[in-house]
């Protein structure tokens, strides 16, 4: 066979193949801040991609700690853009003591990511980290719900990895 049907096969090969989107989001435990990265694993551009992040059900109890006087242990830090088209949309803030919040994203290529950090801290009275780190495992159960350009949401649960993986309906 020649090379040139050999890279026929192949570029036909690649055109049938639909378009995939996926995302993962991986929570990154780290002092002072904690940051959630919100990675394009799919191979065709999003658009308009809202992330909502809930960590009631979490099997560290976790909370947002985002001021010196409330609901978390010492360390706290306010929620803050690291990279990306970011833009918080839960209200405007994140509240002290908060289970959930939502993010836009304007665009997010294939292979591309946007991040942003706040503080986690659990709840549990004897935690392995202390109050103020959240081991891997106390994420898991918190949930993800994704939708961009205005499609249904899909949801992911984040495991002990500290990541929670949601495959979206085809580009």
């Amino acid at each position: 066979m020649s090379i040139r049907v050999l890279a026929a096969a192949a570029l036909t090969a690649l055109v049938a193949l639909p378009a995939q989107a996926a995302i993962d989001v991986v929570f990154v435990e780290s002092a002072p801040k904690d940051r959630f990265v919100v990675s394009n694993t799919g191979n065709c551009m999003l658009d308009n991609v809202v992330v909502a992040i809930e960590l009631t059900g979490s099997a560290g109890g976790l909370i947002f700690d985002t001021t010196g006087n409330g609901a978390g242990v010492e360390v706290f830090q306010p929620f803050e853009v690291r990279s990306g088209d970011v833009s918080l949309i839960s209200n405007g803030t994140v509240n002290d003591g908060d289970t959930a919040l939502s993010v836009r994203i304007s665009q997010l290529g294939a292979g591309e990511s946007a991040s942003f950090t706040i503080d986690v801290d659990d709840t549990l009275t004897n935690s392995a980290l202390g109050q103020i780190r959240v081991a891997g495992a106390e994420i898991e159960g918190a949930t993800v719900e994704i939708s961009q350009g205005g499609s249904a949401a899909q949801l992911g649960r984040f495991g002990s990895d500290s990541t929670a993986q949601i495959n979206l309906t085809d580009c």
